[in-house]
């Protein structure tokens, strides 16, 4: 079970986007991009606008873990929903949000070899699978990124720890 969150605002994320396409920029020009469902979409969507790309097509994987509804433990993964233009993936970029312990990536760079894979957020433990990333987070870090999460009240803290008033 993770010890830290780290929650990621709308705005957070488009800024992290575009120092994405900020570093990618000069790499290209790219063929087209292959966003990783679901978590790429928004990103790679993001990224594309920013170095003018239009081609952008994506690889569904799915993960399995221990819990039937789980998704904090992370097992199995396989390709769902393989890209279709990008061929080994020469000239095209590969967009996640993350890159955690690697298991999508590996699956991933097996199927676009010669794509540059950029994720926003990279953990120890993956990012040795990604040519470029933004921001590092510990591995017992999990993100709690826009799609996930909804605002709502917070308790102020000299409050948390003492019981509700009546």
């Amino acid at each position: 079970m993770p010890s830290h969150f780290y929650t990621v605002t709308w705005d957070q994320l488009h800024r992290d986007a575009r120092a994405l396409a900020w570093r990618l920029i000069d790499r290209g020009p790219f063929k087209g991009i292959v966003a990783i469902t679901r978590g790429g979409l928004i990103p790679a969507a993001i990224v594309a606008r920013e170095i003018e790309v239009r081609l952008v097509e994506s690889v569904s994987v799915a993960s399995y873990g221990r819990g039937a509804a789980d998704e904090t433990e992370l097992g199995h993964a396989e390709v769902i929903k393989p890209p279709v233009a990008a061929g080994d993936g020469e000239g095209f970029l590969l967009i996640d949000d993350l890159v955690d312990t690697g298991t999508t990536a590996r699956l991933v760079r097996k199927l676009l070899p010669k794509a540059h894979f950029a994720t926003v957020y990279a953990k120890p433990a993956g990012k040795a699978m990604v040519d470029t990333f933004i921001t590092e987070v510990s591995q017992d870090t999990w993100i709690l990124f826009p799609w996930d999460t909804e605002p709502q009240f917070a308790v102020p803290l000299a409050r948390r720890d003492k019981p509700p008033e009546v």
